[in-house]
């Protein structure tokens, strides 16, 4: 009797744990197919910046709507290297002016990853000045007639104002990836002996080249790394102070013949990145490219949009699918409207580039003061940083909500994912390290938008308003 009741209660406890285990199951199942998805909106007339929203939405088995935005993880495109902005040397001017408590709170905020931040993974800066220098120079800058192949004067000490941020910078975001890029070589190595337009004589190609190579060890012993190079910022625009001509050919030979055989003697891993320019000659790194010689040193091209359109990136790749591309350069002007340059900018540099294959996506300038400054005497006059330093105060401006609709969601070492788009709906997807996904999207339209997310067999009802753009994140 007494063995019968203990197998009777042997048995219940067994039955009891064993429903116990099925309704977990079954509670994680509905977990799972009715996830909440968070996001963040910012509307294109000011009212919204990038607030996370209170609102819950919710995936079900339900379908709400004849229109459809489908996320597909499982077919994976390029790496993302990040969001970001170039660092020139007035901004960085700037930046460290600040009384030291704003300074480490903005850096904190640029490059963190905390609640407030909005977590730049990538920096471009300039080697020697840009146009939004005080003043134009390179590290070997020498009296008129005056030449030094051996580069003994070489000199970064004109750039410590750079340097040093970006020693504080790797301190917040030590994975962040540095693009450096000239706008000019030293004049005594140039055909007009000026830093304004000019070629690159041939004979000093190898003498340019070891510059590159004493640029990177000298941030090396500073402990900062170059993720990539460019030979040259905009190498079809000589007019901008600095600035200097280099056609595809010319690039190609430097490449091949000097930058890239230098780098590798040298055993340096920084990549070389071709072009750096409009959207308008895909054919110029098409062309470099093709050379198989040079092609062996190159990592990938890079572009800026003030002229042709984003698809083009989409070209070089077609043509070169093991090449990486990058778009480095977008500026926001002191007189255009938020409305317009939010709209645009998020729909052709942030969505437009990556899903034309860029695995990173800058804006031009990170911060100048209330009167568009410092810039060289011939420099960018109109160029709006993503925030204006006027003493301590800090205005963040378009720019600023551009990127960080993007970078504050969106890590190094996400991939792109596909996504689906319809009408005034432009859409990228991600997923992130975590196996998070994310998804920016962008209502150009002036109406309200309702649609369904399509993730697999489940569906979320999206609501955006007009003229806006919004991070979405679901597990």
């Amino acid at each position: 009797m007494n063995t019968i009741k203990s197998l009777f209660i042997l048995s219940t406890i067994v039955l009891t744990s064993s429903c116990a285990n099925n309704k977990n199951t079954t509670t994680k199942d509905n977990n799972s197919t009715s996830s909440e998805i968070e996001y963040w909106l910012t509307k294109s007339d000011q009212s919204v910046l990038l607030e996370k929203q209170k609102n819950t939405i919710h995936f079900t088995t339900e379908q709400s709507s004849k229109n459809i935005v489908e996320v597909d993880p499982s077919k994976i495109y390029q790496d993302i290297d990040g969001f970001g902005f170039t660092l020139t040397g007035g901004s960085a001017e700037l930046i460290n002016k600040l009384d030291p408590t704003t300074k480490k709170n903005l850096l904190q905020e640029l490059f963190g990853r905390g609640k407030n931040s909005i977590g730049m993974d990538v920096l471009r800066i300039s080697i020697g000045a840009s146009d939004l220098n005080k003043s134009s120079f390179t590290y070997n800058d020498l009296p008129a007639r005056q030449t030094d192949t051996k580069l003994e004067k070489f000199d970064i000490s004109n750039d410590l104002d750079v340097i040093n941020l970006l020693v504080e910078i790797q301190k917040i975001n030590p994975k962040i990836k540095i693009f450096a890029t000239p706008w000019s070589a030293p004049a005594w190595m140039k055909t007009n002996n000026s830093l304004i337009g000019g070629s690159l004589k041939p004979e000093y190609y190898e003498t340019y080249a070891q510059y590159f190579v004493k640029y990177i060890k000298a941030l090396n012993s500073k402990g900062i790394n170059i993720f990539a190079i460019t030979p040259q910022n905009e190498p079809e625009h000589p007019g901008n102070e600095p600035s200097m001509l280099m056609t595809a050919i010319e690039q190609t030979n430097f490449i091949k013949n000097n930058i890239g055989p230098a780098f590798q003697k040298n055993n340096i891993k920084t990549k070389i990145i071709i072009y750096d320019h409009n959207c308008d000659h895909p054919e110029y790194p098409i062309t470099v490219l093709n050379d198989a010689e040079a092609n062996k040193y190159i990592d990938g091209s890079a572009f800026h949009l003030y002229l042709g359109d984003i698809s083009a990136l989409t070209k070089v790749h077609e043509a070169f699918p093991k090449k990486n591309l990058y778009f480095t350069e977008q500026y926001t002007a002191k007189d255009s409207a938020f409305e317009n340059d939010f709209k645009w900018h998020m729909k052709n540099v942030i969505i437009g580039s990556i899903r034309n294959w860029s695995k990173a996506a800058f804006e031009w300038n990170l911060a100048n003061d209330q009167n568009f400054a410092p810039h060289t005497p011939k420099g960018c006059t109109t160029c709006k940083g993503a925030i204006t330093i006027e003493g301590n105060k800090l205005t963040r401006n378009v720019g600023y909500y551009i990127v960080a609709q993007a970078s504050k969601f969106v890590p190094v070492n996400s991939k792109r994912i596909g996504s689906t788009q319809f009408g005034s709906i432009s859409t990228v997807a991600f997923v992130l390290p975590d196996n998070k996904k994310a998804m920016v999207i962008l209502n150009d339209g002036n109406v309200n938008s309702t649609f369904d997310l399509k993730v697999g067999d489940k569906f979320a009802k999206i609501d955006i308003p007009a003229e806006s753009s919004a991070t979405y994140i679901w597990n």
